[in-house]
């Protein structure tokens, strides 16, 4: 079971404000750029990343919309990358408002997109968005979506904490947009979890993803969990993962990053913040005002 607790956010940094540094898009492959947004940075101990994707081929692609409280900066980032216009597809991962926040403005910016979803996406946000059924493409785990120069598969990651999470995959550049899973705190601004220290990395992995999927401590690991990690660790065209939380991992980290998420049943349960951190939080926001 990790002991690591992660550094509090000060009390005063919880309110959504735009971030307080600009990390401009990271090329991560070819035609492929992180959106890249740091939660925390500069107001906390320990960041959290809040990425989208786009995939700039012969059918430009936006994968998921990135958070509200970015969102000026996030459509300049989005679409110093690719003309508005030229957009033909929305995925989004599922429906968690760092991934939907600006979706209302992309699909109103990008009036030839389909919006890639799931049916029950569509069910949950109905209230939500004013987008005709004609505009819908609803996709599954393991439907493939034909985008012109390349084959995007929809591929549920091992751990989620949402039912309407779909991953996407890229056999062509080997990008794994893992959506909510490999999530990781981060020190400070990083361009790939190269950079962190792996006694670090390790903990801050495992306690995210136990935040992420409590269910895990109760899985069948050998007759469900570990298939879904193996389908990953035995795919040749897999190189790069990354997705809204982490930095990007290559190289030999890929590995390492399925090695732990395997891992992750036997972990238990991680020690989730409780009422007695918010008091010690509100307590020490209070001593700096007086």
């Amino acid at each position: 079971m990790p002991t690591t607790r992660l550094p509090a956010v000060r009390a005063d940094a919880m309110p959504a404000q735009p971030p307080a540094v600009h990390h401009p898009p990271l090329q991560i492959a070819p035609e492929a750029f992180l959106i890249q947004q740091l939660h925390g940075e500069g107001m906390a101990p320990v960041a959290v990343n809040v990425n989208s994707l786009v995939i700039r081929g012969a059918e430009p692609v936006i994968v998921d919309t990135g958070a509200p409280n970015n969102r000026e900066q996030w459509l300049t980032d989005v679409f110093s990358i690719v003309d508005p216009l030229d957009v033909r597809w929305i995925f989004l991962s599922h429906d968690d408002v760092d991934h939907y926040g600006n979706l209302e403005q992309v699909l109103e910016a990008c009036p030839n997109a389909v919006f890639v979803t799931s049916f029950f996406i569509g069910e949950r946000m109905g209230v939500l968005l004013d987008n005709p059924l004609p505009r819908f493409r609803w996709i599954n785990d393991g439907d493939v979506l034909d985008v012109g120069d390349r084959l995007l598969v929809a591929a549920r990651p091992p751990v989620y904490d949402n039912p309407t999470t779909r991953g996407l995959f890229d056999a062509s550049t080997g990008v794994y947009w893992a959506s909510d899973a490999f999530a990781t705190p981060v020190p400070s601004f990083v361009e790939n979890v190269d950079e962190l220290d792996p006694g670090f990395w390790a903990e801050g992995f495992a306690q995210f993803q136990g935040m992420l999927s409590p269910w895990l401590s109760i899985v069948d690991n050998e007759r469900w969990y570990a298939q879904d990690v193996a389908k990953l660790v035995d795919d040749p065209d897999l190189r790069i993962i990354t997705g809204a939380h982490t930095p990007p991992i290559t190289g030999a980290k890929v590995g390492e990053a399925l090695e732990l998420m395997s891992r992750m049943p036997a972990m238990g349960p991680v020690r989730l913040p409780e009422q007695a951190d918010l008091d010690g939080m509100l307590a020490a926001m209070n001593a700096k005002v007086a």
